[in-house]
């Protein structure tokens, strides 16, 4: 009987998972990959003007642009390569939202033409943003969204690095060939259906890295052998497929369904017609049947590679390496393997239902999170999020396995989280985190954060945003992770309820109260993480390690940021590693922005939109931003500015 309900459990799962694959697989457009977008010099152009327009640094465009040997100098007319990651957006096509500050005020024809050199239009700044075309206010953030490729494997895997380039009269099919050496053949099968004769528009041409090589594609076959396909957007002058007709939109759907159908039936059949010879093989349920509120891990045979399923055995030595394209099928062997059998010498974290490990995986660094059977929820649904959902500020999914236990498998983040950063849990070489990362941190959390309040459909919601759920790479930079408890709502729905969970100290009044669930909950926390940020408190503070009282974060900067002398009390909450080395000013609009973030009205609190462009603000060096002219929430706009 046990032999039976764990087969139906593993047969239930495996559909499950074949479902969040198979939806994943319907995306028009791959994992990510990184980019070039050919910026045309015009007249008085600068490296200056072009990285804080893409977000990047001069150095970083320097290595792809060997021409330039006088960083201060930008031939007129030429092209520059400038550096940017390519990720899949709403599922629909590959490209990189970017957000442009705007000096004077200006137009959407402007934008276009001078700030971002054709590598967007009109329409689409239109679909992303709400300003009159033709009255852009000085000092605005425009949303800009530019289109990239990672490659096609059907056409070559020779390619990897993709250039986005603007068309401009005089250039055809013909003088890219001669420019770039390289087919004309090869360049129309990259950019099916473009015309090349026209003198505008995007075409996406193979680019050389670095090192002046052209990198080969990254493409990955999962364990079962499954081909990987990448999707170019070349086709695509616009965000949707057209011309498909009801019929063949039937006939797709038709197939959709019959084929995860055939893949459903050939689970049953291996789950139950394996054969008796295999009943030893599984691992039983037993140890969990009066054990709901331990964590669990089963006797000997459940660890024990050797007596597992063979339906994933082992990856052979020659695998290959993994790539970010599609969520890889690990067998218990290789992850076993990987992570010396799960010694506690690999051990790098431990939560509530799972243990996570360290390993090296197809040459590869990984994190290997190994989770009970009773968190199946959480499983999936971080399986379902991070296969359909890519971005820069989002940690990535590599892999699963669901034999003897649920595992999934993460890149590998060297730099531990932010609250080991605030607490001092670090080495002892390591130096606390200056202001300007602490922002800059923040600002990359953010932006993962609007990721999925904004652009999915539907709009996921993390549900537990702590500063141990951030984590920081080795260039500093954000990454958010665990979406166990992630909750999905449709794009239009204001709230819904469910169940509690989180970590306290961070949850939201009306969600800690009446399981009230909407993307503010997660602004609420986030603006628990600016505080954290600031002093390096946790969220739930005692007076002393003895003491049995204790208060919230929150009401810890409320209490002094009511107070006579808010400005002086800030001072005293600052983190004490900063020493005296920390601006005041962009200290004390943090505190502004994490107070409003966590107002007890979710409907006064601001969208992660909005605070993007806060700590972008926050994050610059011009001083004479009229802050207003970003925000929809016009109360965080006048403590913004100071009023």
């Amino acid at each position: 009987m046990i032999f039976q309900e764990n087969r139906s459990f593993k047969l239930v799962i495996g559909i499950l998972v074949l479902n969040i694959l198979w939806v994943g697989a319907k995306s028009q457009c791959s994992d990510g990959c990184n980019a070039l977008a050919s910026f045309y010099a015009w007249n008085g152009s600068n490296l200056t003007f072009i990285s804080n327009t893409f977000s990047t640094t001069i150095k970083n465009i320097l290595s792809y642009n060997p021409q330039i040997t006088n960083p201060d100098i930008i031939q007129f007319k030429s092209r520059v390569n400038v550096p940017f990651s390519c990720s899949c957006i709403d599922g629909k096509f590959m490209g990189h939202h970017f957000g442009v500050q705007v000096k004077t005020r200006t137009t959407y024809p402007r934008i276009a033409r001078l700030y971002c050199s054709n590598l967007t239009t009109v329409e689409k700044l239109q679909e992303s943003n709400r300003y009159d075309p033709n009255n852009v206010p000085a000092n605005s953030i425009v949303n800009v969204i530019v289109n990239c490729s990672c490659g096609n494997s059907h056409v070559s895997e020779d390619y990897g690095l993709f250039i986005t380039y603007p068309l401009r009269p005089n250039e055809n099919l013909v003088t890219l060939a001669n420019d770039f050496n390289l087919p004309q053949k090869l360049l129309e099968d990259y950019n099916p259906g473009a015309n090349f004769n026209r003198g505008s528009g995007l075409v996406f041409i193979p680019g050389r890295d670095q090192n002046g090589t052209y990198p080969p594609l990254r493409t990955s076959t999962s364990s079962k052998g499954w081909p990987h396909f990448t999707a170019t957007v070349a086709s695509f002058s616009t965000y949707k497929v057209r011309g498909i007709s009801g019929g063949a939109i039937a006939g797709i759907s038709v197939a959709a369904v019959f084929v995860v159908a055939l893949l459903a039936a050939c689970l049953y059949h291996i789950c139950y017609r394996g054969g008796e010879k295999e009943k030893d093989s599984f691992p039983s349920l037993e140890p969990y049947k009066n054990s709901s509120n331990e964590h669990h891990h089963g006797p000997a045979n459940f660890e024990n590679p050797s007596e597992m399923s063979p339906l994933n055995k082992g990856a052979s030595p020659e695998a290959p390496r993994i790539a970010v394209d599609k969520s890889v099928e690990f067998s218990y062997d290789e992850l076993a393997n990987a992570c010396d059998n799960f010694s506690t010498a690999y051990k790098i974290g431990q939560g509530g239902f799972a243990s996570v490990y360290y390993g090296e995986l197809r040459g590869e660094k990984a994190a290997i999170k190994k989770m009970d059977m009773q968190a199946t929820k959480e499983f999936l649904a971080e399986l379902k999020v991070l296969t359909h959902v890519h971005h820069l500020n989002l940690v990535r999914l590599i892999g699963y396995c669901v034999e003897g236990s649920l595992f999934l498998v993460y890149e590998y983040i060297e730099n531990g989280n932010l609250s080991q950063h605030l607490r001092g849990l670090v080495p002892d070489n390591e130096p606390p985190l200056p202001w300007s990362a602490r922002v800059r941190i923040a600002l990359d959390a953010a932006r993962g954060l609007e990721y999925i309040h904004e652009h999915t459909v539907p709009v996921y919601i993390h549900r537990d945003i702590k500063s141990a759920n951030i984590l920081i790479d080795k260039n500093y930079r954000a990454k958010v992770a665990d979406f166990g408890l992630t909750k999905l709502i449709e794009a239009e729905g204001g709230s819904l309820h469910t169940r509690l969970v989180g970590t306290f100290g961070y949850m939201a009044p009306e969600y800690g109260q009446f399981g009230d669930v909407s993307p503010k909950i997660d602004v609420y926390a986030f603006g628990v993480v600016l505080y954290e940020l600031i002093s390096a408190k946790q969220a739930i503070v005692r007076a002393s390690e003895i003491a049995t009282d204790s208060k919230g974060l929150v009401a810890l900067f409320e209490d002094v940021l009511n107070g006579v002398d808010p400005r002086e009390g800030i001072c005293k909450l600052v983190d004490p590693k900063l020493g005296d080395v920390y601006p005041l000013d962009s200290v004390w609009k943090v505190a502004l922005l994490a107070k409003t973030c966590t107002h007890e009205n979710p409907q006064l609190r601001p969208s992660m939109r909005s605070i993007v462009v806060a700590l972008m603000t926050i994050s610059s060096s011009s001083a004479d931003w009229n802050i207003g002219a970003f925000y929809e929430n016009q109360g965080l706009a006048h403590l913004m500015s100071g009023r």
